[in-house]
């Protein structure tokens, strides 16, 4: 049984490997993509947020069904689901298929991680289940860099669908293998799920992230921008309004109130934000105008995404001896420093691109562990589960957030597929400088202080 144990968490830990990796081996293909559909700017911002909008924004949702119907059901449907849906986008021949495949993953994605988190936690227990929890919070790193890597080499070889075929046989596999191995549990029952609360959100997220997008094609005082982004904001107050009066809210406002977790949202969204913006910013910049392949731009991404893994390590270690107050606001000083080199946009990658790219990455990272080390350190233990529940999904929202924005402010780098100038990526990578810094401002007054109690393993992850 203990062998079984560690087996059935090397399939989960891989099935978990699969979601995160999903998030960074797109932004490889973009140009690819791009060129091949004929996509422009709009929707290829569409092609990377619209995964992480749905996993993020239905996450807590699937965490409830998990409950509900059972771990094992929910994961095995989530499952089928993230495996059919990569299959349609490998086959998608148009930018309105391939988002829906991204959408249906992103679905598959909130159904599963939470289910799988679900079977780990109750698989193990003591100190076993502290050192599952720890290499399941490694996942998120690795995952980073292997995404970026396989990115570049499926592009460059079979060609970019492979981005989500690779998908398809470990779904199966894991299909067949995982009943075998994880037996039925009972679910609560016919519990109550706050399905209007889930979709509202998703909803809210989806016509801010538009509106985001649209302003740069229409400009920001545009009425249809303006439109879009108020429609987001009426529908975040009807989500608001809801969760009030549910008993069984989604996300719990009483929850939400508490300043730790406020603190752990805002790292959690912005910290997310600026790492795959710069990851949307940087791969057409090597691509398309610095003509990289992709698998050069691959091996140029790795070691900026081993520097997020590595910054997170340091981060866990001064958490402990500084407190996480120093360590985001230092964090997000060493971003922006990072994106202030990046706007140079220097005609040589290993010295005008690289070493800014770095910085901001390894700045980065601290900020993933500080934001569930304070929170759930400063959060009664009752409400530990749904804090970071709630400080987990602002990482997908966030990185949704994060692109939708960049995508605007380099519209002007942008021409159909194709890239037309530099104007667009140094006027973001400075928006990126500037967030960082006020962010970093920001921690000083809001993240709490005192050392906060490291958790083993925490990092860029879900």
């Amino acid at each position: 049984m203990r062998e079984n144990k560690w087996l059935v968490l090397g399939l989960l830990a891989f099935v978990q490997f699969m979601l995160v990796v999903d998030i960074t081996v797109v932004q490889i293909a973009l140009p690819s993509i791009g060129t091949d559909l004929g996509l422009g700017r709009q929707s290829l911002t569409w092609v990377v947020t619209t995964y992480t909008l749905v996993f993020g924004g239905l996450m807590i949702l699937g965490g409830r069904l998990a409950d509900v119907l059972g771990a094992r059901r929910t994961l095995l449907a989530g499952l089928v689901i993230f495996t059919l849906a990569s299959a349609t986008s490998g086959l998608a021949g148009s930018a309105a298929v391939l988002i829906a495949g991204r959408a249906a993953q992103g679905l598959g994605a909130a159904l599963l991680s939470p289910a799988a988190l679900a079977i780990v936690t109750t698989t193990f227990h003591d100190r076993d289940r502290s050192r599952a929890l720890g290499i399941w919070a490694a996942i998120g790193g690795a995952g980073a860099a292997v995404g970026v890597l396989l990115g570049g080499l499926l592009t460059a070889g079979p060609g970019w669908q492979w981005v989500f075929y690779v998908n398809v046989p470990i779904g199966v596999a894991v299909l067949v293998l995982l009943p075998q191995l994880v037996p039925a549990q009972a679910g609560a029952g016919r519990a109550p799920i706050d399905l209007p609360g889930a979709l509202l959100v998703t909803a809210a997220t989806a016509l801010l992230i538009y509106g985001l997008v649209n302003a740069g094609e229409d400009g920001w005082g545009a009425a249809s921008t303006l439109g879009v982004l108020a429609a987001a904001a009426l529908s975040y107050g009807l989500f608001l309004l809801v969760e009030a009066r549910t008993a069984t809210p989604l996300m719990d406002l009483r929850t939400m109130g508490r300043r730790p977790v406020v603190s752990g949202m805002f790292l959690m969204l912005v910290a997310t934000g600026l790492l795959l913006g710069l990851f949307f910013l940087t791969s057409p910049l090597l691509q398309e105008v610095r003509g990289y392949s992709a698998l050069e731009t691959g091996l140029v991404f790795l070691p900026v995404a081993l520097a997020i893994t590595g910054g997170a390590q340091v981060g866990g270690h001064l958490i402990g001896r500084v407190g996480g107050r120093a360590v985001a606001a230092g964090s997000f000083l060493v971003t922006a420093l990072g994106a202030a080199l990046l706007t140079q946009v220097g005609d040589s990658v290993w010295t005008g691109v690289l070493p800014g790219f770095l910085l901001a990455a390894f700045g980065v990272g601290p900020l993933f562990v500080t934001a569930m080390t304070t929170t759930m350190a400063n959060v009664p233990t009752a409400e530990a589960g749904v804090a970071s529940g709630v400080v987990t999904t602002f990482h997908e929202l966030g990185g949704s957030i994060g692109v939708a924005v960049m995508s605007t402010v380099a519209a002007a780098s942008f021409a159909g597929p194709t890239v037309v100038s530099t104007d667009g990526f140094s006027a973001g990578y400075a928006v990126c400088a500037i967030a960082a810094a006020v962010a970093g401002v920001i921690a000083l007054l809001l993240v709490p202080g005192g050392k906060a109690l490291v958790v083993a393993g925490h990092g860029h992850g879900h």
